[in-house]
């Protein structure tokens, strides 16, 4: 094989090597969680009275469904918003009980009260919030 042949399929190899983990990268984040579209068309429900719903009983507890954060907030009233933070699509949302309660993204400290309005100066983009409807013992979260 001739040198310039052997250099220039090396490059490829070497190319395609380096490419192809970054854009590995580009989708998922063993550290700060995957980056994924906002969910839309959100339509489901949670008995409060079964396994998972226990876990929605205390004032300022959350449970993580189909990339939305339900929460129980501090006065305990239901709230459920977007996992996904705005700021750059992580699937890191979570709700914290500090200041009376906010929605917190750890991944870049995103905070955002609870109707979605960003509280801090790391993205100007609301968190997207959803509908809650309560029967009996059955929550609905839906748009």
């Amino acid at each position: 094989m001739e040198r310039n042949k052997f250099l220039r399929n090396l490059g490829v190899g070497a190319a395609f090597a380096l490419t192809f983990p970054c854009l590995q990268g580009c989708s998922k984040d063993s550290v700060d969680g995957d980056i994924v579209p906002i969910p839309s068309g959100v339509d489901f429900t949670i008995d409060l009275s079964s396994t998972e719903g226990a876990k929605l009983a205390d004032n300022g507890s959350f449970i993580l469904k189909n990339l939305v954060v339900v929460v129980k907030n501090l006065e305990g009233n239901f709230v459920a918003a977007s996992q996904i933070c705005s700021h750059q699509g992580y699937d890191q949302v979570r709700f914290v009980d500090n200041n009376g309660g906010i929605f917190h993204c750890d991944v870049h400290g995103s905070r955002f009260d609870q109707e979605g309005k960003p509280i801090n100066a790391v993205t100007g983009n609301s968190l997207k919030i959803y509908n809650i409807e309560r029967n009996g013992d059955v929550l609905r979260v839906f748009e």
